[in-house]
């Protein structure tokens, strides 16, 4: 007999830990209840590859890919690698249909890696070398993102075919959410402003270079966008833009991309971008700027990341300790922190935290959960529940790690990078490998 065969309302709080918005499409809570995803409970995880440790559901990852593909039918999607890519992420991407987004050389060599149709990939970045360009135009990448005057010349200057290109547009759209993730606005680094004919400028040189093939322009809005109608009118933004284009050079441009950004819930209560709304503000807001400029329907493009990886992910935690301030809050020291996870640190970003090794018996209690590093500001989550009767040696999950944690982590007091470990159907696949000590010395050449 199972502790849920002896007490049968531990079926209801079992559920209660895990809230389908925000955990992986598969997680569940095993009869001796430990948290559980792709079939695997976390804990044997965790025995097997240490902590802390990213678990990616697979399932959910292809599931969100799906739902993208159902909600926009029409409509190319590209994954915005930056969230969270390694060769077996991208190959997920390529079975499901999508292109890749990539902004470094060794993104774009890791799409390449995976054995990704480069004319599915598109390059982005605000500062690329000439190096990069050059790279990316003799890999055959599907699309360059200008983003500069500078990139004109160069990318031209390293040509030996055609290539394809967009430019990235400043639409002046602000989403007002936190001011390291807006990037619609002027005042940002990213793309030319369509505000003192900067944008159209910017067409007419690119159009002015015989191996430069504009194919449509690009904006990107910002990042945890829930409101969709900012995309409605980005687009009414960029369709009357490409008519000024239109009239000025005689060029019809036939593809807009309007980049990602769609948010995702982290705790309870946590908005989300609702994708029938966004196919449906789309749709509107298509027909009205088309109908006003009298301009063909362009290909709409978008560019989803963290929608798309965030909640497969869970980052798996050993508690090492747990302070009590007298009069104060109290801290439950984990194996991990900020250099896993620099979010909170960044963005003052908010998680769902649950004891992942065993039922939580008995009361619950207000705990700061801190990570490892020599930094005051080393916060995992701020102000969660957490049982009154935690103990180092428990397992802490951490849900919607899957995007933004992998590829931001650092080796900060030189500790090691987790691994990435991909779980389906009860079976695992380490992805990527633990960053080891010996990793870290063979850089130091003394």
């Amino acid at each position: 007999m199972t502790l849920l065969d002896a007490m049968p309302s531990l079926h209801h709080a079992a559920a209660m830990r895990v809230e389908p918005d925000i955990w992986p499409l598969t997680t569940r809570v095993d009869c001796e209840g430990r948290l559980c995803v792709g079939g695997v409970a976390l804990d044997d995880i965790a025995d097997q590859y240490g902590t802390p440790a990213y678990v990616l559901d697979e399932a959910d990852f292809r599931y969100r890919i799906r739902r993208y593909r159902a909600a926009l039918p029409g409509v190319r999607i590209t994954y915005a690698g930056k969230a969270l890519l390694t060769k077996q992420v991208a190959r997920w991407v390529a079975d499901e249909g999508l292109g890749l987004d990539v902004c470094s050389p060794a993104e774009l060599a890791t799409g390449l890696a995976a054995g990704l149709d480069p004319r599915s990939i598109v390059v982005h970045g605000n500062a690329k070398t000439t190096g990069e360009l050059r790279a990316a135009a003799d890999a055959g990448v599907g699309r360059i993102v200008i983003d500069c005057g500078t990139e004109i010349a160069l990318l031209a200057s390293q040509l030996r075919r055609p290539q394809d290109v967009l430019i990235r547009v400043a639409p002046g759209i602000d989403i007002h959410g936190h001011a390291a993730v807006t990037t619609g606005i002027v005042d940002q680094k990213f793309g030319f402003a369509v505000a003192a004919g900067q944008a159209t400028l910017a067409v007419r040189r690119v159009l002015d270079q015989p191996l430069l093939r504009l194919a449509g322009l690009h904006c990107h809005l910002g990042s945890q966008v829930t409101d969709p109608t900012v995309y409605g009118e980005a687009i009414k933004t960029m369709v009357s833009l490409m008519a000024d284009v239109r009239n000025q050079y005689g060029v019809v441009l036939t593809e807009l991309n309007i980049g990602g950004g769609h948010g995702v819930p982290y705790v309870a209560g946590d908005g989300e971008l609702d994708l029938d709304e966004l196919a449906r503000v789309i749709d509107d807001a298509l027909d009205a700027a088309c109908a006003a400029e009298r301009f063909p329907r362009p290909k709409i493009a978008v560019e989803p990341g963290r929608a798309i990886a965030a909640r497969a992910g869970v980052t798996c935690y050993r508690v090492v300790s747990i302070k009590q301030r007298p009069g104060g809050r109290t801290f439950v020291a984990v194996d991990g922190g900020m250099g896993d996870n620099p979010r909170v640190a960044l963005y003052g970003a908010r998680y769902t935290v649950t004891v992942a090794n065993r039922h939580p018996l008995g009361p619950s209690r207000t705990v700061t959960v801190v990570g490892r590093n020599c930094e005051a500001g080393d916060v995992v989550a701020h102000d969660v529940q957490l049982p009154a009767d935690l103990h180092p040696g428990d397992l802490l999950a951490v849900a919607c790690t899957g995007a933004y944690h992998h590829s931001m982590a650092s080796t900060f007091n030189m500790v090691g990078r987790p691994p990435v470990v991909a779980a389906r159907d009860g079976r695992l696949r380490e992805l990527v490998r633990r960053e080891t000590t010996a990793d870290l010395l063979l850089r130091d050449l003394g």
